[in-house]
This record gives C-alpha cells, structure tokens and sequence, in this order.
C-alpha cells in the first residue's frame, strides 16, 4: 500500500461528503474523499440539485431550529404547514413505490430524517432557508406549503455542495481530486481493505479500516441505461454529473456485493428539450418543467399520454419523466392559457415559451407531426374541463376533474380559453438510477451469500431497494444524508480492526 488511511469515501456529493464528516465526528482520525471529478466539476449530482429536504415532524414549529428568525421575515409563517408525521412520510413512500420500497430501510429513513437534517445543519454546517419558489402557494395572504417539504439547503444544490466542502475542510478532512477509483482489495478474509485509485501521476493502492462508497449510480453511462432501462432511457438526457458512470457499482458487484432494488428504474425528470445531452452545470436544477399539473401535455402525435392531475408535481415528476421518454422522439409539450401563467414556477423563465393568441396558431408552432389531431385533443379537452369557480385551488388536489375523457385529468382541469397561450416543451432528463446494492441497517453492504462484506458501507444513490416507479420530491438528499451519516459512524468504528495482507479483487 501506498498510504493508509482509517476511512476512505469515494465520492464527492451529499451522501458522500455526509460520510466523510460522520466518520471524522465519530473518532476517524485520516479520513480521505476521493472525487473522480476535476474540482471545477467536483460534488457529483448535489449541484443539480434543488436542496429540498423531506422529513417528518409532528408539529409545524419543530421546523423553527432550522429556520431561526424566520416569523419576523415571513408573517404568519407557519399558518400554511400542516404536521407531517412519520406516518405521513412512510405512507407516501409507500403509495409512490407502489409498496415496494424497502421496509426496513424506508421505516429507518424516516425515522432518522428530522434528526438528520437537524445534523446536517448543527454539524455539516449546511445553512437552511424556505424552500418558497419550490413548494409554496400563496393563499389568501398565507403561503400555503406541499406537506413535508418546507425547508430547502440555503442557495439550493449548489449552497448545500459548498457548504459540506467547507465543513470537510474545517475539520481536516481530505479530499482528492481527479482520483478515478477503479477497484476495491480485499484480503484473504474477504474483508475490504483498499481502493486502487488513478491519477494525473498513474495508479496507486490506498489502505484503510473501511471503504464507503458514496459515487453515484449509473445515470450518466448510456450503455448501463440501455441495457438495464433500456433503449428509450439509453438516449436520454442526463440531468447531472457525467461523471456518475456506475463505478461503485461495477466495484462492489465484482466482489459479491448483492444487487437490489429496481435496476430498471430511474429518476427522470421533467425537463426543458431545448438542452443538449447534459443539463448545463451553471443552470444546476433550473431545466426543470414541473408545472405541468396547471397543463394540458401532449406528445408530438398531438395526443395526452398521463393524468397530468394524477396527484401534486412533487409526488410524480419522477414517473411523467420517464413517461416522456416512451413518446415518439421523447419530447412533449406543456400547453397553457393566461389563467395560471402566473402560478409556473420560476425556473420556467429560463426558456422562452412558444406564445399565440389562438390554440390553433400555438399548435401550428409545434414540433408535431399531427397538428390536427393536437388541436382536436385540446378541443375535446376544453369540452370536458371545468371553469375555475367550480372549486379550482392551486394549493392542494382539489378533485376538479374533467368527465367524459379516455384519460381523465384528475386535479386541476381548467379550460384552456384565456389567451393569450403558451406551450413550453419538456424531455424526461434522467437524474438518477434506483437500481443499487443491498445493506443493512448498519449501511453494510451484503454480499450475495447474504452476510455483510466486512469493511464495506455505502450510501446515497448506491442504496438499492428504496424507490420503485417513483419517487417523494426531497427524499433522495435525506436519503443520502441519512445513510451516509450511519456509513461513516460505522465506517469510524472499524478503527480497531487490523488489516491482513491486501490482494485485488478477484
């Protein structure tokens, strides 16, 4: 071995970085991060991400000790959240995985998420704000917020990467860029190790007590997609890092590690067609086309395809990005009237809407190959829809339906009849994979044999089991917090432990 170290963490993100500083906390004294990326590109998917943090609390003002001093800058703050207790969360986990998610690890991540997002401020040093322009309505004078998702990383994905990268470097913690990790030793126990790394000077073995992996699924390597997804997600846009190429994947499965979890699944947001093959890093999260509940959708056949009102934006993104994705040319279009422009959320200004006075004149401006049958769907949609005083509210499901369709939309069925109109288009932008390892409680990975592999945690988008189909907006960041914090303190307790001579995986 080149060096040895008591905890190495490969990867850069939120999870990772939770790891890094959990294992330092809990009595690692050299902790090394190995990020894969240069660091103008370092942190992984994090910066993408909109900061948004899901957990549970029983009373609204449990939320105050994160938000210190928030009454004197919002007046009636806390008039517009209602509780969400563990309870709440475990069930939407369970109603958006179709009750598939993992019931040990989704009861364990809900249990731990108010706890953990209080560490992540306390201890990780990550400043928090009102996640105002993601999940608030303003009602009557109140913000009105989407149960559960309140509080936000100060300064989104991008605050929250800074934030970790600072404390890590407050408390000594190492991190090493350009380090492509390639492999994980293991010694004649089968215990891990060691990494084998490369840099700008070649490829070294590193030593350590234990490794997390903490380096992203396979979201960004197009031929993992097609061959897990398939062909349709294989050409998607990918809404994040280039760099998160399934390598810790690849790594723990070549050691036995068992693979789990929803390997055909994936995280595919709602965004903008007009970007190329990467979301553009200085965009972060603002690609994202998630108002469509206030729209009409229609694939370029000029048809709909999902209830757009099947249930809150932040309870199906997920899935009506990937729906996207299985239309011709993997492309849609959101189509809306001057009654709700005003509701779109901010980052829908970031493209310029295709805009017309008529719904026929807007469709003519369409990339789609069947513009009579759009302006017929549009038609025979208004014919069913209803008019905003039969009881249309922005702020929660409010059963305004259309009657009479094949494809009902059930929320929010307003006409299309106020012009001037807009259409926005929208590609399924993958962010990440649901396929991953299996671990226990402790963050150990479990080895095809069914016993954990000793040495080895791993957590954030790695964890396989939790997310099928879909996916609750804000738990993915919990999720990686939670476990990675559980992987480094676990990780930090392997200090005692002696390593044997290291060999290559086999």
């Amino acid at each position: 071995m080149n060096e040895e170290f008591d905890v190495i963490v490969v990867g850069a993100g939120n999870a990772a970085l939770a790891a890094a500083v959990s294992a330092k906390e809990n009595g690692a004294d050299r902790v090394v991060v190995l990020e894969k990326a240069p660091r103008e590109m370092r942190g992984g998917n994090t910066h993408w991400s909109g900061g948004v943090l899901r957990f549970a609390y029983d009373e609204p003002r449990e939320i105050g000790a994160l938000l210190p001093g928030i009454e004197d800058e919002f007046e009636n703050f806390y008039d517009g959240i209602s509780p969400y207790t563990q309870e709440d969360f475990h069930g939407d986990l369970v109603r958006v995985t179709n009750g598939r998610t993992d019931p040990t690890l989704s009861r364990l991540l809900v249990s731990n998420s108010q706890a953990t997002v209080r560490w992540m401020k306390d201890t990780g040093g990550i400043k928090m704000e009102p996640a105002i322009s993601l999940s608030a309505v303003k009602k009557d004078n109140v913000m009105v917020w989407a149960r559960g998702l309140v509080v936000r990383a100060a300064h989104e994905g991008v605050g929250l990467s800074r934030s970790w990268f600072s404390t890590c470097e407050r408390m000594g913690i190492e991190i090493r860029y350009g380090n492509a990790v390639s492999e994980l030793l293991v010694d004649d126990n089968g215990r891990v190790v060691g990494v084998k790394t490369k840099d700008d000077e070649g490829v070294r073995s590193l030593g350590a007590k234990a490794v997390v992996l903490g380096c992203g699924g396979f979201e960004a390597n197009v031929q993992m997609r097609t061959q897990h997804i398939g062909p349709l997600v294989g050409a998607a846009k990918v809404r994040g890092t280039p760099h998160n190429q399934g390598d810790g994947l690849r790594m723990a499965l070549a050691i036995g590690a068992m693979p789990w979890g929803q390997w055909s699944g994936c995280h595919a947001t709602p965004i903008s067609a007009d970007w190329g093959d990467f979301a553009p890093r200085e965009m972060t999260d603002r690609s994202n086309r998630l108002s469509y509940v206030y729209s009409v959708m229609i694939n370029r056949k000029g048809k709909r395809f999902v209830d757009e009102g099947e249930d809150g934006a932040l309870f199906t993104y997920a899935k009506f990005g990937r729906a996207i994705l299985a239309e011709p040319g993997a492309k849609a279009y959101q189509l809306f009237d001057s009654k709700v422009i005003h509701l779109l959320e901010p980052r829908y200004s970031t493209s310029d809407p295709i805009k017309a006075s008529s719904l026929a004149d807007l469709i003519e401006q369409l990339d789609i190959d069947d513009k009579a049958q759009a302006l017929r769907t549009v038609q025979q949609f208004n014919d069913h829809a209803r008019a905003p005083d039969e009881g249309f509210d922005p702020t929660k499901k409010d059963g305004l339906s259309t009657k009479g369709l094949d494809l009902e939309k059930t929320n929010w069925a307003l006409k299309l009849d106020k012009p001037p109109y807009y259409a926005y288009s929208a590609t399924g932008g993958i962010t990440f994979t649901f396929g991953g390892l299996k671990i226990n409680e402790n963050a150990e990975v479990i080895g095809t044999d069914w016993r954990p592999i000793k040495g080895l945690y791993c957590c954030g988008e790695l964890v396989g089991g939790l997310f099928y189909d879909n996916y609750p907006a804000g738990t993915g960041l919990v999720s990686g917090a939670t476990f990675g914090r559980i992987a480094g303190r676990n990780a930090a307790a392997q200090q005692g432990v002696a390593p044997v001579a290291a060999v290559a995986s086999r």
